[in-house]
């Protein structure tokens, strides 16, 4: 079978592929044999992590396994998509205890990037309620492993990017909850100083957090925002007639690539004056659905194709907060100042430093920008930022990544020689692999 293109789901880079698809766990043994392979699942992550000349899909493994209601324990396999798992567990009275933006990625994706959500500042990555993984080694062996089984390769596969093994399955711990419903306060800021004070006044005092930036807004307007706080309504406080309403699926989608000229300079500021004036108050209190208040992308389908046939990148970092909070305005001074356009600049907090190998978060802010890739000099205009990121101690996270070099990326990640050895030990040949990792020199 001839190869054919893939790509992340920021449509670049682009690799032509040979994949295979693993149906049974002996699919996945088979896959260790002959060329190097990665797992793929549902190709939500960014940049070149999922990419690779062989790989095998894990989207055929989408069954739930067991569930355990007394405990909140959910054992499914790798190519379950988050959508499928809410779908199974909202009814019953549970929502998932972390979740990034999207609701399409397979928890063997999540597993391998560590995805953190809105609520890391309180409550940590998915690495937090991860029970077990049952891997297939590079040998065709199957092992699982915890916290207090094989633990050295547990942390190393939670955040190690797919490069320890191929994920069969894992054993989730989910959150209990009374309904589907978000109490939610919506805080109009001025900005980026107005918007850190405000973020440090409420981060004990809410569960969920997370702001919108108007990236072009400079002066006295650099990083004015929406700060959307949240925490999961009362059965008392949701619609009586459907407490548990699981979200509809479909919405509308983007059937074709939107030409440059609809990502300009003036098109995005429209967009994000709009947005920004959208609450005329400072500040509102309402309940909504989870979809719209986690996943307020998912509504649109192929929205990726607004960026244009050339992609995009999701460019993501974390700066302490110690002397972070500076840079970060600096970044966002820079960008607004270049022109660069995004309609997603995300701000969160992040708490404990995570806590697998390659973990990306840290305590500290982090912030994640959609950057159209028309923009011929926007690689090295990043790339620089890097560097100043580096200074400070800060990172990027792996799974949005298509352009950091080698140097800044062992600066970035300290635990990287050990994840190294982990990897050598379980994989001598280098078995799996992906673009990213060669391109960071990973193993």
């Amino acid at each position: 079978m001839p190869a054919q293109p893939s790509s992340g789901w920021g449509l670049y880079p682009t690799v032509a592929t040979h994949a295979e698809r693993a149906h049974y766990r002996g699919d996945l043994v088979r896959a260790t044999q002959g060329p190097p392979t990665l797992a793929q699942g549902n190709c939500r992550s960014y940049g070149d992590a999922c990419l690779y000349e062989r790989v095998v899909s894990t989207l055929p493994l989408r069954h739930l396994l067991e569930f355990d209601s007394a405990n909140g324990l959910l054992r499914t396999q790798a190519g379950c998509t988050l959508d499928k798992i809410i779908g199974f567990i909202l009814p019953r009275g549970f929502f998932l205890p972390v979740t990034p933006g999207t609701k399409f990625p397979t928890i063997g994706g999540c597993i391998a990037a560590d995805v953190h959500g809105k609520n890391h500042h309180l409550e940590g990555s998915i690495a937090a309620f991860v029970v077990d993984i049952d891997l297939v080694l590079a040998d065709g062996g199957q092992i699982t492993c915890s916290r207090t089984e094989h633990a050295d390769l547990f942390w190393a596969t939670l955040g190690g990017m797919g490069l320890t093994g191929l994920i069969y399955a894992a054993t989730l711990r989910l959150k209990k909850i009374t309904s589907a419903y978000m109490r939610t306060r919506t805080i109009k800021t001025q900005n980026f100083d107005e918007l850190c004070h405000v973020f440090e006044q409420t981060q004990n005092q809410y569960t969920y957090s997370v702001s919108w930036i108007d990236c072009l807004a400079t002066g006295r307007k650099l990083g004015r925002s929406l700060l959307m706080l949240g925490e999961h309504a009362t059965a008392a406080e949701a619609p009586a007639n459907e407490p548990f309403k699981r979200h509809l699926d479909g919405g509308p989608n983007v059937p074709f690539f939107l030409p440059t000229i609809a990502l300009s300079r003036l098109s995005m500021q429209l967009f994000n004056t709009l947005y920004y004036h959208r609450q005329l108050s400072r500040q509102r209190d309402a309940i909504a659905h989870y979809n719209p208040y986690f996943y307020p992308l998912d509504f649109v389908q192929n929205w990726n194709r607004i960026y244009g046939r050339r992609g995009f990148l999701q460019y993501q970092f974390v700066v302490p907060f110690a002397g972070g909070r500076e840079l970060m305005a600096d970044i966002l001074n820079r960008i607004a100042q270049r022109g660069t356009a995004s309609f997603l600049a995300v701000l969160k907090t992040l708490g404990a430093q995570g806590e697998g190998l390659l973990s990306f978060p840290m305590p500290g802010y982090t912030l994640a920008l959609d950057i159209p890739l028309h923009d011929r000099g926007i690689i090295p205009f990043l790339q620089e930022i890097n560097r100043e990121i580096v200074r400070v101690g800060g990172r990027i996270y792996l799974a949005k990544d298509a352009i950091l070099d080698r140097e800044d990326f062992a600066a970035m990640y300290p635990q990287l020689d050990t994840f190294r050895r982990v990897k050598r030990a379980c994989d001598p040949k280098n078995h799996f692999r992906s673009v990213q990792s060669d391109r960071l020199g990973l193993t």
